[in-house]
């Protein structure tokens, strides 16, 4: 008989299993264009604490990828001047799917198809957990925020605004 892949069997889930990261699952049902805050308050979680992957690029188009607190927009400019680019941008749908590997509503920053710089805003580092995008619309996974720095090499930045 063969074996059928669960729904949290994702790239994503298979690299945090691969690097031995301790995660909890926490499905939703997933609604186009309602974002982290919709998964926040279906998932009756903080939206502070719901975290968002973003692909973007430089003027040069070299792709980077963001997480922001679900209730918070990136400041570009600020984002640009901290990690040394004239301009960082969000890449096109398309665009972003192609770096990642990911549908944009399921981009997680783990297991993505290519390597890209990772940077987190500041502030979601002093949160005891947070849930960020298991590699499918509609999948959220709780992780210690530290991960993101320990196994992907996220470099903190402080580029947050109020929506």
């Amino acid at each position: 008989m063969a074996k059928v892949a669960s729904i949290s069997q994702t790239p994503a889930t298979q690299w945090l299993r691969d690097h031995g990261v301790a995660y909890t699952e926490h499905p939703y049902e997933y609604l186009e264009h309602g974002g982290a805050e919709h998964s926040a308050k279906v998932l009756g979680l903080d939206p502070l604490s719901v975290v968002k992957t973003l692909v973007m690029q430089d003027q040069d188009g070299a792709p980077l990828i963001v997480l922001m607190h679900g209730n918070r927009q990136v400041s570009t400019k600020n984002l640009a001047r901290q990690i040394g680019a004239k301009r960082v941008e969000p890449c096109a749908v398309e665009v972003a799917q192609r770096h990642s590997g990911y549908l944009v509503g399921g981009t997680s920053p783990f297991g993505t198809r290519r390597a890209m710089p990772v940077y987190i805003e500041a502030s979601i580092l002093s949160l005891p957990k947070i849930a960020i995008n298991g590699g499918r619309r509609g999948f959220l996974v709780g992780i210690d925020p530290q991960v993101c720095v320990q196994k992907l090499g996220a470099q903190s930045v402080q580029c947050a605004i109020d929506k």
